[in-house]
């Protein structure tokens, strides 16, 4: 379960969103977490509404003004279905005349008011997509992610096969580390999951003999990345003596690993004395490029073969 507390939003959005708190300060660790947010069917963010209510309710001048007109009892009742809603913010958009009776409730709720001067229709938006890739599905792989490319590769083995070897290298080669040992997803769409580091790893990678190498120290800015749509799996993996002679030299179906419901291409590359892995994956990556294209090389091979065929 991913869930994100009031005082972690305005945090990470005061500067972008231009925030200022004006009342109920007593409620900031008020949380929104994923299970509720599935359960209740619920908005994340949207304009003050009593009958459909959202997480987070914004109010525009639209907003205020119904405030406004309403009898004392009638306010007094809105602002008690706010508070039985579940309502864990309040957002006043684009407008500096706040209502008092406003204040005095968020004071007495306890539910956080910001101000903003951004418009109400720009603001759901950047909280919206903020919210939603906090309370992202999640998991966590063992491996190396990088950017190869412009591709996001996560390797993968066994322990001392060889991925931060190979990973150091692809960077020298260009490619930029986003994780190494633990990778964190996140499914922050149907179809896409965002690979990134924790904290505590960010710009480092364990190589065997040479310890925590600071990548972002050595290699400089362009060397790493904060995050990463995972595209691509390559999978290392040791050979048994004559195991290599007997693999599908033409593999004809492509592979795919499930994680979190989405299907990721993987590639399987034995390890051998020899092999130039770093070019391998490279190749890798291009040959996924092409195949998001709709060039398909395999399909072109045995279209040409089957054409010789037919001419003899």
């Amino acid at each position: 379960m991913s869930q994100v507390n009031i005082r972690q939003l305005f945090e990470d959005k005061q500067v972008r969103l231009e925030l200022t708190r004006v009342a109920g300060n007593d409620g900031v660790d008020r949380i929104i977490d994923s299970e509720a947010v599935e359960a209740s069917n619920r908005e994340m963010v949207g304009h003050l509404s009593l009958t459909h209510p959202s997480w987070v309710q914004v109010l525009s001048e639209t907003e205020l003004d119904y405030l406004r007109n309403l009898s004392l009892d009638e306010r007094n009742n809105a602002f008690e279905q706010i508070e039985q809603n579940g309502t864990t913010c309040l957002i006043v958009a684009g407008c500096a005349d706040i209502p008092p009776e406003l204040i005095g409730f968020a004071n007495r709720s306890s539910i956080p008011l910001f101000a903003s001067a951004k418009p109400s229709v720009h603001l759901m938006w950047l909280i919206r997509h903020y919210l939603a890739k906090e309370l992202a599905e999640a998991t966590t792989r063992h491996g190396v992610f990088l950017d190869v490319l412009g591709v996001g590769v996560m390797i993968t083995g066994e322990s001392a096969v060889g991925k931060s070897e190979l990973g150091l290298e692809l960077i020298t080669r260009g490619s930029g580390l986003v994780a190494d040992d633990v990778v964190e997803l996140h499914r922050i769409a149907p179809d896409t999951l965002e690979g990134r580091c924790p904290e505590l790893l960010r710009d480092f990678l364990e190589v065997r003999g040479l310890g925590m190498l600071n990548i972002r120290t050595m290699f400089g800015e362009t060397a790493v990345r904060r995050k990463k749509s995972l595209k691509l799996i390559v999978h290392l993996h040791r050979t048994q003596e004559g195991e290599l002679s007997q693999m599908d030299r033409l593999p004809l179906v492509a592979t795919h690993q499930e994680i979190l419901g989405v299907k990721i291409n993987t590639v399987n590359i034995p390890v051998v004395a020899g092999r130039n892995l770093a070019v391998l994956v490279e190749a890798a990556a291009r040959n996924f490029v092409l195949q998001q294209r709709g060039i398909n090389t395999m399909q072109e091979f045995i279209s040409r073969h089957d054409q010789m065929l037919l001419e003899d």
